[in-house]
């Protein structure tokens, strides 16, 4: 009887070793997270660098995990448990701690990201660097982070040993496996690799105003694999990104916003040019959606009915121009009609004497 006394108490004392151990794992880690981001919040508001608020705050999730789990690892091999129980609770503690670790990795990549783009302003008119440096970090993000993933279930995967001899099996036929895959994956594979260069030679950019298949939109997304254009109207085109290097398309906005518009006014022989011409400039000088750059007034065709005026203005974006061109059309036919209605398009009627109607006269 004392004999299984002893040993209950044994076994009671190990249980009770054990947890005690666990939970000073535990409260080690936590006490370690808890000085750590204490420092690391002092720091981020007297540092301006990328080591400021928002990294630290994104980073405090996985890290309120990471940190436990780690002690719990090192305290794992003197538990007093079953050799069997430790290598299971070793092996699921490490496949956490990958995860874990994935996730702190992808957690630092968006907020810098994120820290990176909000030193700048993508939607200033004059954005060009910006735009393109978000067009590009927003790619190799989204590269980073697949391969980070891949990596991390590549990882886990290899910790079961059947797994990994299935792992090593495959890859001796490697090469085969390429070529299948290569020629199965061709079209794909074209499409990510039309992203990245994209990314880097960048014919388009985000915010920049395009026309693509007789559609006036601005690029609102680019992906690995297709475009996003949001259409005046709101509506969003879905462009494969193999679209923008195989077909010619415009981009209002590659090196500049600003743009020239036109409007065509119709008019009658007799109007007087000069004056519409000075009205012209009276109109732009009277608006605030003219940036005074460029501006004219020319007789652009003549045919049998009418003369053709072109009214050209320069606007410091797409939007702007047209609501400019739209405003000077309305005051410049509003003027015509006004002062000079005689010079509105007519059509002409030749009544000739009766005396020298041509059907008479070849009588």
């Amino acid at each position: 009887m004392n004999i299984i006394e002893s040993f209950l108490r044994a076994k009671w004392e190990g249980t009770l070793i054990t947890c005690g151990m666990i939970l000073a794992a535990l409260l080690i880690g936590m006490l370690i997270y808890l000085v750590l981001f204490s420092v690391l919040s002092r720091l981020s508001k007297r540092v301006d660098s990328l080591l400021n608020t928002t990294l630290v705050d994104r980073m405090r999730a996985p890290a309120r995990l990471l940190l436990p789990l780690f002690m719990l690892i090192l305290f794992t091999p003197s538990l007093s448990i079953p050799i069997a129980l430790r290598d299971v609770a070793q092996h699921l503690f490490s496949l956490c701690l990958i995860v874990l670790i994935t996730w702190l990795v992808i957690t630092i990549t968006l907020a810098s990201r994120d820290i990176i783009i909000s030193r700048y302003d993508i939607d200033a008119r004059k954005s060009f660097k910006a735009r393109a440096l978000y067009t590009q970090l927003t790619m190799v993000i989204k590269v980073i982070l697949v391969i980070v993933v891949i990596i991390a279930l590549a990882s886990m995967l290899m910790s079961f040993e059947k797994i990994r001899a299935i792992g090593v099996s495959i890859l001796a036929s490697a090469g085969i496996m390429g070529i299948i895959v290569g020629f199965a994956a061709q079209r794909s594979l074209s499409t990510l690799l039309a992203g990245l260069q994209i990314a880097i030679t960048q014919p388009i950019k985000i915010n920049d105003v395009v026309i693509v298949e007789g559609e006036w939109g601005t690029i609102e997304e680019i992906t690995l694999t297709y475009v996003v254009v949001k259409i005046w109207d709101l509506r969003r085109l879905i462009v494969p990104v193999t679209f923008f290097l195989e077909k010619t398309f415009q981009n209002w906005t590659r090196s500049t916003t600003n743009i020239l518009g036109t409007v065509f006014i119709y008019v009658d022989y007799t109007a007087p040019v000069q004056e519409i011409r000075h009205k012209l400039l009276e109109f732009l000088q009277g608006t605030k959606t003219w940036d005074r750059e460029v501006w004219g007034l020319q007789v652009t065709n003549a045919s049998e009915h009418v003369l053709e005026l072109r009214a050209l203005m320069s606007a410091v974006d797409a939007p702007t121009s047209w609501d400019l061109r739209c405003e000077v059309r309305e005051k410049l036919i509003a003027f015509l009609k006004d002062t000079y209605p005689e010079s509105l398009p007519r059509s002409r009627e030749i009544s000739y004497p009766q005396e020298k109607l041509p059907s008479q006269a070849v009588a």
